[in-house]
């Protein structure tokens, strides 16, 4: 995989649309759609994140230094308790963006950006829990997968396992709390592959030939050598088809959070 694939959710829209570049096209497309183990990836969010504040304020070793604070909920109205984001959280953000220069005390502008983003993948994956998940022992097994081929990615694109692992250490990210964040991560992949990519129509013979000649008409007569519209026409396909389901995601999150129900607080600013 491309050493950007852990740009995953990088930026407010990115994290979506990293999806559709990177990941979402090595998925199959069919219409069954897997989402497993919800409990290890999302359940007592806000439990979870109480705990961690314990953790982080009682623990005396060099990786807890972090002081911890309730930076926000984020609810689409759907259950009785919100979901947390704490500061934590936007720290484990960035430091889990391989593109992002590593610091323990990110910037205003670093930390409202994680925040963005954390608002926007919270809410897909609270659409994402409306569905009933898949517990045959195939689908789990191929979350499992899933789940182990995304931490992969993400030490390469950190560089080692050990960078990765200092990494953690000093922002106080243990090993569970990373796999809970990685499984998040599937789910919610899974999710936008299941409503977007698998009804997605291929785009039509004109909208290809219009993109070739926008491309490449203009280098006609300038001596370069110019492809042929079959030389490149799976090419442009994929990309029309990328920019279009990018288009459709963009539309789909906006919505979430103007969808009523929807309830973004901000209890601390960054």
């Amino acid at each position: 995989m491309p050493n950007e694939s852990n740009r995953l959710f990088t930026l407010p829209r990115e994290g979506v649309r990293a999806f559709i570049q990177h990941y979402a096209p090595g998925l199959p497309n069919n219409l069954q759609f897997s989402i497993c183990n919800f409990q290890f990836a999302i359940s007592s969010r806000l439990l979870f994140a109480l705990c961690s504040l314990l953790l982080t304020l009682c623990s005396s070793t060099p990786a807890q230094t972090i002081a911890d604070k309730m930076v926000a909920t984020v609810t689409n109205g759907s259950r009785a308790t919100p979901d947390l984001i704490t500061y934590s959280d936007l720290v484990w953000q960035l430091t889990l963006e391989p593109s992002t220069p590593f610091s323990v005390k990110p910037s205003s502008e670093q930390l409202n950006k994680a925040l963005r983003t954390l608002e926007d993948q919270l809410l897909i994956l609270q659409e994402a829990r409306k569905l009933p998940p898949a517990n045959t022992p195939e689908a789990m097994q191929k979350f499992e997968d899933q789940v182990k081929q995304k931490r992969d990615q993400l030490v390469q694109g950190i560089g080692s396992r050990a960078l990765l692992e200092e990494r953690m250490k000093n922002v106080g990210l243990t090993a569970e709390q990373l796999d809970a964040i990685l499984r998040d991560r599937v789910t919610i992949e899974n999710y936008l592959d299941f409503r977007f990519r698998a009804f997605e129509l291929p785009p039509s013979a004109k909208e290809i030939s219009d993109r070739y000649n926008q491309d490449y008409g203009r280098l006609r007569g300038s001596g370069r050598i110019v492809p042929t519209l079959d030389q490149v026409r799976d090419r442009i396909e994929h990309d029309l088809t990328e920019e279009k389901i990018e288009s459709e995601i963009d539309k789909f999150v906006d919505n979430l959070r103007e969808q009523p129900g929807t309830e973004i607080v901000i209890l601390t600013p960054v």
